[in-house]
Formats: C-alpha cells, sequence, structure tokens
C-alpha cells in the first residue's frame, strides 16, 4: 500500500528564497482589424483584459513547502509561472533571496531562473516527443556547462535514478514510458540544473491515485536530499493538507486567506476557505450533506468590485461590494481579507 509520507516543516525565521510585492498579470487582447472598424462605427466593442492575478503579496521561506489553492481560473498557474519566471510580471516586484530579478543580467539573470524550476500538470506535453529521454535530462545541463560530454551519460544516469528510474530506458522517448515514468522523466530534467526551488502546478493532476503517492513521497525525498523548496499548486485539498508546511488560498487572482496548514485546515477565517473546506467529503462525516461554493467563479475579464467574493458569499454586506479587504493577520502567521476580521459593518 503506497503512504504519503508527512514533510518536515521548515525552519521558522529564515529568510524567504522568493518574495512578490505587489505583483500582477493581465492578458490583453487588442482588437483586430475588423474590431477597430467597429468600434469606430460606434459599435460597443473594447479591447480585453484579463486579471490573471492581482496584487498578490507573498514570501516563501527556504526549505517551505508551499501549497497553492484555488478553483480552476483564479490564477494560481499564473502566480506559478511568474515565480519561475517563465512569465513576467505585469506590475509589482518578485525577489529572488532579496534581489529584484528585473535587475539580473548575463550570467546572473541565467543562474536565477535555473535555480527556479517547473513541473507542469502534463507529463506527455511538457515532453518533447521526437527527443530520446537521455536528450530531454541532459540537454540543458550541456548547455549551461553543469556537466561535458565525456561526462554525459553519467550525469543522465544520476539524474534518471534519483528520480526514481532505470537509466537503461534513457535511448526511448517518452510515449514508451507511463504516466507515472514521464512526470518521473520531468521531474529529474527540472534537477538536471541544480534548482534550489520547484513550482509544481498540478504535478500529480493526471495520474492514478496510487502513482500519485509514489510522485509525492518522492518530491519529500527530494526535498529532504537536497533540501528544496516547493511551491505545490493544486486543487486537490487532501494532498496539500499532508504535503505542505503553509497554504495559500487564491480567489480570482487575489490571496484570500494565508496561514499554517494545519491552521487553515481547523480554523479557517475567511468565508471561501470554509466553503471550499465545506465541500470535502470526509469518512468522519458520512451522513452530513455536503456544502458547495454557490454560484461560479466571476469572469477574470469583468472582476467584481471589492471583495471579488461577494456576490457568492453568505455574509456580504455592502460594504464587500464597495471596498477592497486588506490581507491582515488574525493570529500569529495567519492572514485574512475579510472585513468580518474588523468587527465592523
Amino acid at each position: 500500500m503506497n503512504t504519503i509520507t508527512h514533510p518536515v516543516p521548515a525552519a521558522t525565521g529564515t529568510a524567504p528564497i522568493v518574495e512578490l510585492r505587489g505583483v500582477s498579470r493581465r492578458f490583453s487582447k487588442t482588437l483586430d482589424f475588423a474590431g477597430k472598424i467597429a468600434k469606430r462605427l460606434g459599435a460597443p466593442v473594447r479591447e480585453e483584459v484579463v486579471h490573471a492575478v492581482d496584487q498578490v503579496d507573498l514570501s516563501i521561506r527556504q526549505g517551505e513547502v508551499v501549497g497553492l489553492v484555488g478553483e480552476s481560473g483564479c490564477g494560481k498557474s499564473t502566480l506559478g509561472r511568474m515565480v519561475a519566471g517563465i512569465l513576467p510580471t505585469s506590475d509589482g516586484t518578485v525577489l529572488r533571496n532579496g534581489t529584484d530579478i528585473r535587475t539580473l543580467s548575463g550570467a546572473a539573470a541565467r543562474e536565477a531562473k535555473l535555480r527556479t524550476q517547473m513541473i507542469f500538470q502534463d507529463p506527455y506535453a511538457s515532453l518533447n516527443p521526437r527527443l530520446k529521454v537521455a536528450e530531454i535530462v541532459g540537454e540543458a545541463p550541456l548547455f549551461h556547462g553543469l556537466t561535458d560530454r565525456a561526462g554525459f551519460d553519467d550525469y543522465v544516469d544520476e539524474q534518471m535514478r534519483r528520480a526514481g528510474l532505470d537509466p537503461a530506458f534513457k535511448r526511448r522517448y517518452p510515449h514508451q514510458f507511463s504516466g507515472g515514468q514521464r512526470q518521473r522523466i520531468g521531474i529529474a530534467r527540472a534537477l538536471a540544473v541544480k534548482p534550489d526551488m520547484l513550482v509544481c502546478d498540478e504535478a500529480v493532476a493526471a495520474l492514478d491515485v496510487s502513482i500519485q503517492a509514489q510522485i509525492l513521497n518522492l518530491f519529500m525525498a527530494l526535498r529532504q536530499e537536497l533540501n528544496l523548496t516547493y511551491l505545490f499548486i493544486s486543487h486537490d485539498l487532501s494532498v496539500v493538507e499532508h504535503l505542505s508546511d503553509r497554504v495559500v488560498i487564491m480567489y480570482l487572482g487575489r490571496v484570500v486567506e494565508e496561514a499554517p496548514a494545519e491552521d487553515v485546515f481547523r480554523r479557517p477565517n475567511h468565508p471561501y476557505t470554509q466553503s471550499l473546506l465545506a465541500s470535502v467529503p470526509r469518512i468522519e462525516a458520512r451522513r452530513r450533506a455536503f456544502t458547495v461554493v454557490k454560484g461560479e467563479i466571476p469572469s477574470p475579464l469583468n472582476p467584481p468590485t471589492g471583495c471579488h467574493f461577494h456576490p457568492r458569499c453568505p455574509h456580504a454586506m455592502p460594504r464587500c461590494k464597495a471596498e477592497v479587504p486588506v490581507l491582515r493577520e488574525v493570529a500569529p502567521g495567519h492572514r485574512s481579507a475579510c472585513h468580518l476580521n474588523e468587527g465592523t459593518a
């Protein structure tokens, strides 16, 4: 039987390895020629702007596992790509070990990008089907001088063993592997450039439950072996509960709650977090009728004013529609963005 190994909590008080300050990301779709003509003729058309991430502050300490949770479309994958350096920010600052990554250039910029790697949800789509595993794993370290042609095979073998793969299979193509093996190839590729942080974007969502446990145990073993830091993006609350030191809840591009994992799951503060946890099936509550978050998540093309959650919140009041709540501390290490915490209407 496969079991998930519980994480060892990161040391508190350590300096952030990554820090986000007021980070936003917008995607704009400009009008095509026909749209411009229609606009000149008075048609009610305009450029569409998707507010994927909106003014997020977040810090991640060395050796910590931070779980990032939210409904589909809330912006968590976009946030993960900005942390990994795949997407630039529209506003705000991303600090790596206290340095704004936009100020880096040359070798320093390349090193910063290598030190944060990403594991993607679909282990087949993220691998080049025309390359053999040896090339997939070894191409980047060879290019960046982490190995040379003489030591290439040994270097690839080491990375494959670390990810739980038999090096004898390095001449095969991705389609010749199972889903779990392909995800291990993605992990080996990420580890090959010697990162100190991994951004895992729904890294086990496409796998069978038994294989999920194997991959999660691998992540925890690698954390201890290599002192890795994780930003673990998932919609599976049970996985996040077992894996994370700290949990961040996102809703429509904003962080609404952030706390140690135990506090989030035992003492949720924000109404959205409470609704999410109320919808999770639990053995001890077999006879309970499950409650779900009412309504659909609004479109990021036209997000609600004030608190983004107010159209679905059972505690909404007039202030929620007009004023954005501040993410404030409600207990030691526990922050929540809700006007109810201020005790005033």
